[in-house]
């Protein structure tokens, strides 16, 4: 079994859409071991995408990600970074449209920025983001 993380964006959940992802995801037959609503804070932000801190578009991602709630949830199922990082599809959502149409950001993102959720991409990603949005009492057992 491996865990992962998953984050509804501020646009997917002001457009609603929260309920229709997780359920996506049950249906997928991923369990969900721990679940979280909140808002980021700046500095939070900033430490949870500090991977992207070089990058020219990391202040506006920063800012998106403060912009409203977002709920986080860590999945737990076989092969589950690859999996999610399947069933959500290509970052921009655009090209998630015309080659993934049945994908959460194809169904439910706007753009590349706008894209409706963020999952953890590796091992290594899971590893760091996970306990930073959840502490070891929060996760289920």
């Amino acid at each position: 079994m491996e865990r992962t993380l998953v984050i509804v964006k501020p646009d997917a959940f002001e457009k609603g859409a929260t309920g229709k992802i997780i359920d996506r995801f049950l249906s997928e037959g991923f369990r969900i071991v721990a679940l979280k609503l909140f808002r980021f804070t700046t500095e939070q932000a900033k430490g949870f995408y500090i991977v992207h801190k070089d990058r020219p578009f990391y202040r506006e991602l920063v800012e998106f990600m403060t912009s409203g709630p977002v709920v986080a949830m860590v999945l737990e199922g076989e092969d589950a970074i690859r999996r999610v990082r399947e069933i959500i599809g290509p970052t921009d959502s655009e090209e998630a449209r015309r080659v993934a149409p049945n994908s959460i950001r194809a169904l439910f993102g706007t753009d590349k920025g706008k894209n409706a959720v963020h999952a953890s991409d590796s091992v290594e990603s899971a590893q760091y983001e996970i306990p930073f949005i959840f502490s070891r009492l929060e996760m289920v057992e």
